[in-house]
């Protein structure tokens, strides 16, 4: 979650007015910032993750599963214990976008030991424990990126309407009262995203043509109360959605890098940006809308269109009259521009950025690239802003700066350090679906994490064309695309230069199986090269086999072996015996998915066609222990 600032939110009419003193002062902040730490060196690799949850709650009489709204309550209690020793807690709670959220990461971050892969599944485990035991009877909580029926009838607990004439989403199936409460940012950003844009959001997924399935399939709105702008936006044989929870009320999996200066932040930033699409297919977890089956796999472009403010101006559907830009993605979408020297050549698509602040930028001193994707940044309005941060010491606070910065949700984000902080300067890498399991979500931190150790130690070089990566990010969410799909990437990743000499493309299509396992005499693989590296360190045994169960599940997700999450949630609908070959996902249904689901979670039931064999880890919360009481692996004998 983004910036939490107490206080009293401002009106949109207000917010609006003071646009342009927020893109001012939060320029000044960035130059101020950048002036005191752009030499910062020394710092250590850290690194975490966040993981969102969803609270659900069983009814087994009834045979139903909903959406529990009690987040604010079990978030109180879970940070008294943060309020009180702040120094010392095992995990951080933070609310996220639904009354049905919450986020958890661990209590200090990891360091570059690799020792500390020990110990990533048990501190999830942990965390989930923590939560589980604040829980009534019937409620679970569940590492599931998007709840099948959300905005389906009746799908919260307690039972929320929709309030379509009122309120801040004015959501014809989402309540407001499914929002958090707990902190006014959110009801504040729904309702200045619908009041800045014009109308409320519009999301359109394709549907699942079953053979049941109405053609042309759509749904009645009228009978919801729609006065007819919802109807105008709708799309026959979609899935149509109308508010900012539909998007941001999804879970995901994202992890944090603290980089040693801000020149390994860029390198990092830039590398890991064509890996993003592929770990969005590779984490693919959210087929179902709104109690319908579609034809994606993943959440990324319902997020996208769930917070896309721009106007009609902006979406170049009218001259521009009130806006300055015609801009091309909502903000929240994938990057636009790299930042390394390195990159500068593979940013092929024009970037649109304010070319007052890019001069004010450039005249203090920061270079060309930097400017520009803070100038890109900056496009955007404030659309969340409290009275109280209005006025600000520009020398000490980095509010305004953060207000733009953390409201454009990108694959990737570039983090300065905080003012007056020990942190360093950082990157975020956004786009992975959250996993069902402890085991899954470990496997997938883990791996990323041992990619950017490789991309530092070998000076590996994975750039292609930012246009690429963006037709990668489409291709990423289409259904099965692991398996049916070809992404863009670069041949050779070594910097050795022999595709130029060979009179070969920097770039080619690949399969996610080719790009994680190899292609022989093609591509040597993101696993080998991590094993590779892994050969060159001094690996304990009990490390090695903690890594080797993570690798061996991304393996077998890349080549089809197992099931992505997304695969596997279709085919336990589809052969639901309720399932009426209609793209319907039932109540009955939802709760024996669901139930299912806790099951696996709860190791009741195993699930080899998802997790494969060798998936439960002991280990325990201290580095030395886990060290030395690593679970044996029977794959690899130690």
């Amino acid at each position: 979650m983004g910036l939490l600032t107490e206080g009293s939110p401002l009106s949109w009419e207000d917010t609006k007015n003071l646009a342009d003193h927020v893109r001012k002062h939060g320029i000044i902040q960035f130059i101020n910032l950048y002036k005191r730490l752009r030499d910062r060196q020394g710092d250590v690799l850290k690194w975490g993750d966040e993981i969102e949850y969803m609270l659900i709650k069983f009814d087994d009489e009834e045979k139903v599963a909903k959406l529990s709204l009690r987040a604010k309550e079990i978030l109180n209690i879970l940070n008294e214990e943060e309020r009180k020793n702040p120094q010392n807690v095992k995990s951080l709670w933070r609310p996220e976008y639904g009354a049905f959220m919450i986020e958890g990461t661990p209590g200090s971050p990891y360091g570059g030991l690799l020792a500390h892969f020990n110990v990533v599944e048990a501190n999830m485990h942990n965390r989930r424990q923590e939560a589980s035991k604040l829980l009534l009877p019937g409620e679970t909580l569940m590492s599931l990126t998007n709840f099948p029926r959300m905005g389906a009838l009746d799908f919260t607990d307690p039972p929320a309407k929709p309030s379509p004439d009122s309120g801040a989403s004015r959501s014809l199936f989402f309540p407001d009262d499914a929002i958090y409460s707990g902190h006014p940012r959110f009801k504040t950003l729904t309702r200045n995203i619908r009041q800045r844009r014009g109308e409320k959001v519009a999301i359109n997924i394709p549907v699942y043509k079953d053979k049941n399935v109405p053609n042309p399939f759509k749904e009645d709105l009228k009978s919801l109360g729609d006065d007819g702008s919802s109807a105008k936006v709708a799309k026959d044989d979609h899935i149509y959605m109308d508010a900012m929870g539909f998007g941001m009320g999804c879970c995901c999996l994202q992890l944090t890098f603290q980089a040693c200066n801000i020149q390994e932040a860029r390198t990092l930033y830039d590398q890991l940006t064509p890996l993003c699409p592929i770990m969005l297919a590779l984490t693919a977890a959210s087929p179902f809308y709104k109690g319908y089956i579609s034809d994606v796999d993943c959440r990324w472009n319902v997020i996208s269109c769930s917070v896309d403010c721009r106007t009609e101006e902006e979406r170049g559907l009218k001259p521009l009259k009130e806006n300055k830009f015609i801009i091309n993605k909502s903000r929240y979408d994938s990057i636009d521009s790299y930042l390394s020297e390195q990159g500068d050549k593979y940013n092929d698509v024009p970037l649109v950025y304010d070319n007052d602040i890019y001069n004010q930028l450039m005249d203090n001193g920061i270079d060309r690239l930097l400017a520009q994707h803070i100038a890109h940044l900056f496009i955007r309005d404030s659309v969340s802003l409290f009275s109280e941060k209005i006025h600000q010491n520009d020398l000490e606070d980095s509010d305004h700066f953060e207000n733009i910065q953390s409201t454009n949700w990108q694959t990737m984000r570039f983090k300065p350090p905080p003012p007056n902080s020990s942190i360093g300067w950082r990157v975020e890498f956004r786009p992975c679906e959250v996993q069902l399991t402890d085991f899954e979500n470990a496997a997938i931190v883990c791996f990323i994490v041992l990619l950017t150790r490789v991309i530092l130690s070998y000076k590996l070089n994975l750039l292609i064309p930012i246009s690429k990566v963006d037709e990668n990010m489409a291709n990423a969410q289409k259904k099965n695309a692991v398996t049916a799909e070809k992404f863009w990437f670069r041949r050779d990743v070594t910097f050795n230069g022999k595709n130029t000499d060979n009179n070969e493309p920097e770039y080619t299509e690949f399969t996610v199986n080719e790009i994680i396992n190899g292609k022989k005499d093609v591509f040597p693989g993101l696993i080998p090269l991590v094993n590779s590296y892994l050969a060159s360190m001094d690996v304990d045994a009990d490390t090695h086999c903690t890594i080797q169960r993570y690798m061996k599940l991304i393996q077998r997700r890349a080549s089809g072996e197992l099931l992505t999450t997304a695969a596997w949630l279709r085919k336990e609908v589809l052969s639901h015996p309720d399932y009426k070959n209609d793209a319907v996902i039932t109540q009955r249904i939802n709760y024996d998915l669901l139930k299912k689901i806790h099951d696996v979670q709860s190791n009741r039931i195993s699930c080899s066609e998802l997790l494969g064999p060798c998936t439960t880890s002991k280990t325990t919360e201290t580095i030395p222990a886990a060290v030395a009481k690593a679970e044996k692996c029977p794959s690899t004998g130690h």
